[in-house]
């Protein structure tokens, strides 16, 4: 166990050291504001601080996690060996920077708080980011800066086993609408003919009434794929079902229709399923809890994760209106125009509530890569190029790497040519030594 001395144990100090020195380092950590219990302690300990007790380990503590509510923080970021860093602290600290309110500021997002510019959809954008414009969005920087710290701990203390973590990944398969042509009902199908036509789209016609008539499959139906894929792999797939009202953002199908039902039922036997809420859903209450409720309705369980429409996020409301659902996991927070760690870090965390300063028990896992973002890459060989850097990150510091598909990404539409390859890739990944 790590014994941390400090002057002060606040709410953000023990989460911030919970998750860098558990969840990453698998290190049991305790709090004690008397030196002479910090003096007793025989094993792993460190003092948090503004000033050294004597030659211990010694890390000098920026203000951020002595301070309630936000603040204007003035913020130098730095070159730390191959990575980045900020709030320095100087020469007498065992690392020459906080790292655990640079932590802290990065998870609990901060900056999303703070005043920005939003998107068209009111998301909060990756070029907004510290990380990106200091160019370590790349990086799960939390747990390269844990690792850093754990070497350091090793030196003082070369006798201490630290437990090993491995790498996993968590693939998601996202669907919007689970068919392209399928179960859209009369009105729909009929104005989706009409546009096919008017726009000289002979081929989406014919393949529209193909489907409708049962003579040929349609292309979003990639779920027996994807299920096989699941009984090769030993990583749990997480399927997210958007069953929300048609509206101008959301267009899946009717979640009464006794097919798509079905369907749901059919895929949660293999792999997990959590909810997609609606667009809507995000800023009504009521909504999104209707949702949940049909959704626990057809798995006949409790609801244990979702994902917002859109990968919006409106902070804090929406992770507290799924606390108040009692959602114990979220897979929203990412970019979808760039590849990276939103949070900074490729470990689930607990979501934080600046306004309220406690630890909440939502977990996010955020995602690292969207199938959308590959779509930059001409190439299939540039996309394996850049998915390979993304993986290549996560697996240093044997994090959990996180990717995004949609049930139309394994599909032989074009645009997704290659798509499948890239995917065996992520899921080989972890047969690696």
């Amino acid at each position: 166990m790590l014994l941390v001395y400090t002057h002060n144990i606040t709410p953000r100090l023990k989460y911030v050291f919970k998750h860098v020195c558990t969840r990453i380092l698998g290190v049991e950590v305790s709090f004690t504001t008397k030196v002479e219990t910090f003096i007793a302690h025989d094993s792993l300990k460190i003092s948090y601080t503004k000033q050294q007790l004597g030659n211990e380990f010694f890390i000098k503590s920026h203000d951020l996690l002595f301070e309630q509510g936000l603040n204007d923080i003035e913020i130098h970021v730095q070159s730390w060996w191959h990575t980045k860093c900020f709030f320095f602290n100087g020469e007498k600290s065992a690392i020459p920077f906080d790292i655990f309110a640079a932590s802290f500021y990065l998870l609990s997002r901060y900056e999303e708080y703070l005043p920005h510019v939003k998107d068209n959809y009111g998301r909060f954008l990756a070029t907004e980011s510290i990380a990106f414009k200091h160019s370590f969005l790349h990086q799960p920087v939390v747990d390269i800066w844990a690792f850093k710290f754990k070497d350091a701990l090793q030196l003082q203390f070369p006798e201490f086993k630290f437990p090993q973590r491995n790498y996993s990944v968590k693939p998601i398969i996202d669907v919007p609408s689970p068919y392209h042509f399928k179960l859209k009902g009369f009105m729909r199908s009929f104005g989706g003919s009409l546009k096919d036509l008017l726009k000289f789209q002979l081929k989406s016609l014919y393949d529209r009434f193909m489907v409708v008539f049962g003579l040929k499959h349609d292309p979003y139906d990639t779920f027996k794929y994807i299920i096989n894929k699941q009984k090769q792999s030993k990583f749990k797939f997480l399927f997210f079902f958007l069953i929300g009202d048609f509206s101008t953002y959301d267009k899946g199908i009717n979640p009464n229709n006794k097919k798509f039902v079905s369907l749901i039922k059919h895929v949660a036997d293999y792999c997990e399923v959590g909810l997609k809420t609606s667009f809507f859903a995000l800023d009504d209450f009521s909504i999104l809890k209707k949702e949940k409720l049909k959704m626990e309705d057809i798995l006949n369980t409790s609801l244990k994760a979702s994902r917002q429409s859109f990968s919006k996020l409106n902070l804090p409301e929406s992770y507290r209106n799924l606390i108040e659902l009692e959602v114990l996991e979220d897979y929203t927070m990412g970019y979808v125009n760039h590849i990276g760690f939103r949070a900074g870090s490729c470990t689930p965390f607990l979501f934080y509530d600046l306004d309220y300063e406690i630890q909440t028990p939502l977990k996010i896992h955020s995602y690292h890569v969207i199938d959308y973002v590959l779509l930059k890459d001409q190439s299939l060989l540039d996309k394996k190029k850049t998915l390979s850097s993304v993986l290549k990150e996560v697996k240093q510091v044997n994090g959990e790497f996180i990717p995004v598909y949609h049930n139309y990404t394994f599909s032989e539409v074009e645009r997704w040519k290659g798509f499948k390859e890239l995917f065996n890739i992520i899921l080989e990944s972890g047969n690696e030594a």
